[in-house]
């Protein structure tokens, strides 16, 4: 928002990190995000990404990683009359725990846990997508 004092606090185009639009053509194969706020789009912000998954498909999330920080993970249906069913079947593994996951739902992932893979078993509607870090940047280890 040109000239307004808080308007830089405002995100309402998608500004991909250099790191993510490499993968850009395989993840637009199964989503398409919307937005995207880390420390390089707005000084002093965490990191949240959001999008919409569209398709099943073996994620680029295909093998086990950690943060150093916490995550939140969350996957949310899109029909405003049944806001817990999901459309999909979502296959999420947390340390060695296999979780099929068929209802909106929020995932707490502690700093150092060992999650994924995430698999898209099943997509019969949209489903909106979020993680967010509380770090500057979205950063993993294998």
């Amino acid at each position: 928002m040109e000239g307004s004092k808080y308007g830089k606090y405002i995100v309402t185009d998608l500004i991909v990190p250099e790191e993510k639009r490499k993968i850009e053509t395989a993840y637009s194969s199964y989503a398409r995000r919307i937005l995207w706020m880390d420390e390089n789009v707005v000084q002093g912000a965490f990191h949240m990404n959001t999008a919409w998954y569209l398709r099943a498909a073996e994620t680029l999330e295909d093998r086990p990683h950690v943060h150093d920080a916490d995550e939140i993970i969350g996957f949310f249906g899109n029909d405003p009359d049944h806001p817990y069913d999901l459309g999909a079947e979502i296959e999420m593994w947390l340390e060695d725990e296999k979780h099929v996951i068929t209802r909106s739902a929020l995932l707490f992932v502690p700093a150092g846990m060992k999650h994924c893979p995430l698999i898209l078993r099943r997509v019969d509607r949209p489903v909106f997508h979020f993680t967010t870090v509380p770090g500057g940047r979205y950063i993993k280890e294998d």
